[in-house]
């Protein structure tokens, strides 16, 4: 069994990875048109699928399954969610400026998705 500490490291290069693949391909898609909100939503379904990949094969060492993809995909769109709401809460009650709450939410959804991760979408290390 491999330690947190390994996992999240993993997992933090691996989530950093699907970020770029995300914004990159977010930049790319507006560059040449299309509406920011389609823009988004196939970036982040791109951005998904990237950073599945990675985390079966680079951080927890299994085989990628279409089952175990819908679970990490519900448990992505639960973490945008709450990335969203932190986002907004925060601007919205006057307790930060919007890039310093969007950096909060993005610390705390990603320890959420790591152990949604962990625990849920992966919970049988096969090593």
């Amino acid at each position: 069994m491999r330690s947190i500490a390994y996992k999240l490291s993993r997992y933090l290069i691996a989530g950093g990875f699907a970020a770029i693949v995300d914004a990159g391909g977010f930049g790319v898609l507006t560059h040449f048109g299309v509406v920011p909100a389609a823009a988004a939503t196939i970036s982040f379904i791109i951005a998904a699928v990237v950073n599945y990949q990675c985390s079966s094969r680079f951080v927890f060492h299994q085989q990628v399954s279409r089952s175990r993809f819908l679970r990490f995909l519900a448990f992505a769109v639960v973490g945008m969610l709450i990335n969203v709401s932190i986002t907004i809460a925060m601007i919205g009650m006057g307790i930060a400026p919007p890039i310093l709450a969007k950096v909060f939410a993005i610390a705390i959804t990603f320890v959420v998705n790591f152990l949604l991760n962990n625990y849920l979408v992966f919970k049988h290390d096969v090593h």
